[in-house]
């Protein structure tokens, strides 16, 4: 497909509903991230564990709600998030999946159609990639829009999540350059949306929170810091990811990092 015609596509999406998005995914049309995608709409980082992990999943999210604030699970053996996106189906609806086995990473695949089970259970949690269109809607800035592919820079930081059953590790966070004169502003926004990470968990120095090196990305891409920007943190939804090399489990599937789930809620809908 030639970039033209990939541009109009990302355009086209970024202006319609969710569903669309889904479909589009679903259908193979858009296999790149979501980055600015159905605007205005929740997405969703995606984990899915074995049933026999499920419970003390839940626990770790409910201990860990910055980083992981669960919008909706799944009914067992279920593909569909019928609270947030009816009608979706997990195993198609994210243009790219990470599976886990062992606490290693196995394989990254365009879906989970040939690995689904009938024992597993997927958690939605909410993504701070949602509030991007409030931000824009407030007149403030959002630097990573302007790049190419949209991708922000994300890291494995110092800070440790509260451990629940074999779920335990350090928190990832997503970084966000901020003009220091928008600072205040863009906390207070972003802290009306727990839903989606809500309000920073550190702003300054990142080698408070162990990243030394804020161009060596655990994933995403490294970040432009201007003059005048300030660095701020927020928890990221990709900490399962690293939970789930921690734990070492026999199975954790995710979104492969920037390939969300678009649901049917809205920023309005979550607001506080």
């Amino acid at each position: 497909m030639a970039e033209p015609i990939l541009e109009d596509l990302r355009n086209e999406l970024a202006q319609g509903p969710a569903r669309a998005t889904r479909e589009a995914i679903r259908a193979g049309r858009w296999t790149g991230t979501t980055h600015g995608l159905a605007r205005g709409h929740v997405q969703a980082n995606l984990a899915i564990v074995p049933e026999a992990y499920a419970l003390d999943f839940m626990r770790f999210c409910h201990r860990n709600p910055k980083p992981c604030p669960v919008l909706d699970v799944t009914d067992t053996g279920s593909p569909e998030f019928a609270q947030i996106a009816p009608g979706s189906d997990v195993r198609s609806d994210l243009s790219r999946y990470v599976i886990y086995r062992d606490g290693q990473r196995a394989e990254e695949v365009p879906d989970l159609r040939e690995h689904w089970r009938d024992d597993l259970v997927a958690f939605a949690m909410g993504c701070s990639l949602s509030f991007d269109q409030v931000l824009l809607e407030n007149g403030l800035d959002v630097a990573h829009l302007r790049r190419p592919g949209g991708r922000i820079a994300v890291y494995t930081s110092g800070i440790e999540c509260a451990p629940a059953g074999p779920f335990a590790g350090p928190m990832v966070v997503s970084l966000r350059p901020i003009p220091k004169d928008q600072l205040d502003r863009v906390i207070d926004v972003t802290r009306r949306y727990p839903a989606t990470h809500g309000a920073p968990v550190h702003v300054g120095d990142p080698a408070e929170i162990g990243i030394h090196d804020v161009n060596a990305v655990d994933w995403g891409a490294p970040p432009e810091i201007g003059d005048d920007d300030v660095p701020v943190f927020w928890g990221c939804g990709v900490t399962p990811q690293a939970i789930a090399m921690a734990a070492g489990i026999p199975l954790m599937m995710t979104h492969a990092t920037g390939h969300m789930l678009l649901t049917d809620l809205t920023m309005k809908d979550i607001a506080q």
